[in-house]
């Protein structure tokens, strides 16, 4: 058992539990041996005590500990220790995706696709170790405080996978792939369509894909074309639908097939948002939407029917929260399950009753079918109001399967989803108010208990609001004070949230929680997020950064690229920003324009050549005899041959324009005749000569050329 104090793998000293979830508890740790703050995440003991998942669970986690990249959540250890398994994990100070649009209702593109840039490279990295998260959802990225996105709990999901049956759908069924949904093998590509809804989330505020039950939520997944993104908010540019929209093809061979292509897009949807540039994949039959088969349906209903009746939200996020940086934040919808290690111990048993309670349907249902094969069928088996003789209602169809409507009066809205859930039925809530029952409980529902129906029914429960329920009204675009005001006087308190928009005035609301025309009861909490204006965010270090890298940079940091020139620079290479308009690290609001300068590389000068060549000299050629045949060549420094001739006449012109370089080279080459004597014939008394051996010399000569104007 861990304690507040103790001390794992004698350097891990434990100072406060951060954070508990369904498979681990969380401590703020501290790291005695490089003298750091550490996250350190310890299995809860039922699981530690399972040999072969505590196996796989190390496996993986040790792969995870391998990545090492500035966009993930980096994994330093894993240990064990008097029976206490433990990672050991980078603690970040931050919010999660999931709260951060939350807060903000909706991001805009140019923050969304930033985030997604972000994202994709920590994804990437982590495929190009052959490690697959497939868990992408914005519960498991973190935004630090300084603006970094990251990825957390890598390489997990596949231990849990490997474990637990219900785990590929359950885990995320919003952002699970459709390969995933129907259990089936999940590769890089099933991480780019989590991505993908992802991206959909944060540019619209709300999942493409929404049901009462997971089931619903997995067939949609399975069945149904993804919404556009422009349906909900028409001003999100076309790449950026295309991208969304590609991300998450039904068929993977339809999507992008790596992160690097889909990184490329995005960057340059920043560039030249309203150009359609995302090339779809050419279709296929696979790639078409197509109904999912009963069997299928089956399928997914009995992997989700236990884990529905578990608890639906577990985050287990290694962050601090933004406002006490103590506090873990946890996030999550109520069907999402945000720690990686699904094993349940009791899931064998449930199976195995499970099991035993469908053999027995089964054969019930061998027994209706011989009944009305011999005949028997059409005697007495049904009453004038068309309930069957065995109690299910409405002449079912051969082959329905049907189940009893469990007892949930009085129970949690939640609690009876669970119970229905577990049986195979959907629910529906209606609310009203009542003096009887407390608000959020169960009054009654439309099927009375121990009723027998089909499995897949809908059944629509009353729930209560209490004595005094009303309609929250829209304060958003009122002020702080108007909105504050209004919401007590009728009833309900008020939490103030601080909050930036480029939109709304200083003092004015930005969003509310809950939503306008929701049922809430008299005392239940309002929170407001009001805008404080413009944020002040500081000015990235652009210089030296490529011209779209930059343009990257200043998006993430909220800011956009001005006026861009193009210069001359011998200081920085081609395509480099050599210039910014404001320096680094000043403070600026939201939204400022950042004029820059992009270097086009060394101003490439011109140069000509106006020279005449002399004669070689006594001192360039002490036994050069005038008259005698010189080679002549000129070659600029860049290799450019000017000039190739023989002569024995001098001075020779050379004249040349538009040249490259500055300077070249002259070089002469001759013969010089060595060993020449002269003799006198004995008997003639004539002179002879007798010639000397040529032998070649040479020399060069630097020549500086004039720069053009």
């Amino acid at each position: 058992m861990v304690k507040i104090g103790m001390m794992i793998g004698d350097r891990y000293e434990i100072l406060e539990k951060i954070g508990t979830g369904g498979m681990s508890d969380v401590y703020k740790a501290k790291c005695h041996k490089l003298n750091r703050f550490v996250a350190v995440k310890v299995l809860k003991q039922e699981f530690s005590e399972n040999a072969n998942f505590v196996s796989k669970f190390r496996v993986e986690a040790q792969a995870a500990a391998g990545l090492m990249h500035s966009n993930i959540v980096n994994v330093y250890d894993v240990g064990e220790e008097n029976g206490i398994h433990y990672i050991v994990m980078e603690l970040v100070e931050g919010i999660t995706l999931k709260k951060y649009i939350e807060k903000k209702v909706r991001l805009s593109y140019k923050e969304a696709v930033s985030i997604a840039i972000q994202v994709s490279m920590g994804i990437e990295a982590a495929h190009n170790n052959h490690i697959i998260h497939r868990d992408i959802k914005p519960q498991n990225i973190i935004i630090s405080k300084e603006g970094k996105v990251k990825v957390t709990d890598f390489g997990i999901a596949k231990a849990a996978t490997s474990n637990t049956i219900t785990s590929n759908v359950m885990g995320s069924v919003h952002y699970t792939s459709p390969e995933q949904a129907r259990g089936g093998y999940s590769d890089e590509k099933s991480d780019i369509y989590s991505l993908g809804i992802t991206l959909f989330e944060m540019l619209t505020g709300r999942v493409p894909f929404n049901g009462e039950t997971t089931v619903a939520i997995a067939i949609k997944h399975i069945q149904e074309e993804l919404p556009s993104p422009r349906d909900f908010v028409p001003e999100i540019p076309a790449s950026v639908e295309g991208i969304v929209i590609k991300c998450c093809q039904k068929s993977p061979d339809r999507r992008y097939q790596n992160m690097q292509e889909l990184v490329a897009d995005l960057k340059q949807s920043l560039m030249n948002p309203d150009e359609y540039f995302v090339v779809q994949n050419t279709p296929d039959m696979e790639g078409g939407t197509r109904m999912i088969t009963d069997s299928e349906i089956e399928q997914i209903k009995r992997r989700t029917a236990y884990q529905e009746g578990e608890e639906y939200a577990r985050e287990d996020e290694l962050i601090l929260n933004e406002d006490e940086l103590s506090e873990y934040e946890e996030g999550g919808d109520e069907y999402e399950d945000g720690d990686e290690y699904d094993y349940n111990p009791r899931l064998e048993r449930v199976t195995t009753v499970l099991a035993v309670i469908a053999g027995i349907i089964i054969c019930i249902i061998v027994v209706i079918l011989a009944v009305r094969f011999f005949g028997n069928s059409g005697e007495g088996n049904q009453d004038p109001s068309g309930t069957s003789s065995a109690g299910s209602p409405g002449g079912s169809q051969v082959g329905d399967t049907y189940v009893k409507m469990p007892d949930v009066k009085g129970k949690s809205v939640e609690d009876a989803r669970s119970a229905l859930a577990v049986q195979g039925l959907v629910a529906e809530v209606r609310y009203e108010e009542s003096e009887d029952t407390e608000a959020g409980l169960v009054i009654g529902a439309d099927v009375a208990t121990d009723v027998e129906l089909p499995a897949g029914s809908t059944v629509t429960l009353t729930a209560s609001l209490g004595v005094s329920a009303q309609e929250v009204p829209r304060v958003t675009g009122e002020s702080y004070a108007d909105a504050e005001s209004r919401l007590k006087a009728m009833g309900f308190t008020v939490t103030k949230m601080d909050g930036f928009s480029d939109d709304i005035a200083e003092g004015f609301v930005i969003a509310q929680v809950p939503n306008v025309g929701t049922m809430a009861p008299k005392g239940s909490n309002i929170t407001l997020t009001v805008s404080q204006g413009r944020g002040k965010v500081p000015v990235p270090k652009l210089i030296g950064l490529s011209e779209m890298d930059g343009t990257v940079a200043a998006v993430e940091k909220g800011l956009e690229i001005g006026d861009v020139s193009y210069v001359y620079s011998s200081e920085y290479a081609e395509d480099i920003i050599c210039y910014q308009s404001y320096s680094q690290d000043s403070y600026v609001d939201a939204g400022t324009r950042i004029d820059i300068k992009v270097s086009r590389g060394s101003e490439k000068a011109t140069y000509r050549c106006n020279a005449s060549i002399p004669a070689p000299t006594a001192e360039e050629a002490p036994d050069y005899v005038p008259g005698t045949q010189v080679k002549i060549t000129l070659v600029t420094d860049d290799g450019q041959q000017l000039l190739e001739k023989t002569t024995s006449d001098f001075p020779q012109s050379a004249n040349y324009y538009g040249l490259k370089s500055a300077a070249g080279t002259i070089t002469m080459t001759y013969d010089a005749v060595q060993g020449g004597t002269t003799t006198v014939d004995p008997e003639t008394g004539e002179i002879i000569n007798i010639p000397g051996t040529a032998e070649p010399r040479s020399f060069t000569r630097r020549i500086t050329f004039v720069r053009e104007q």
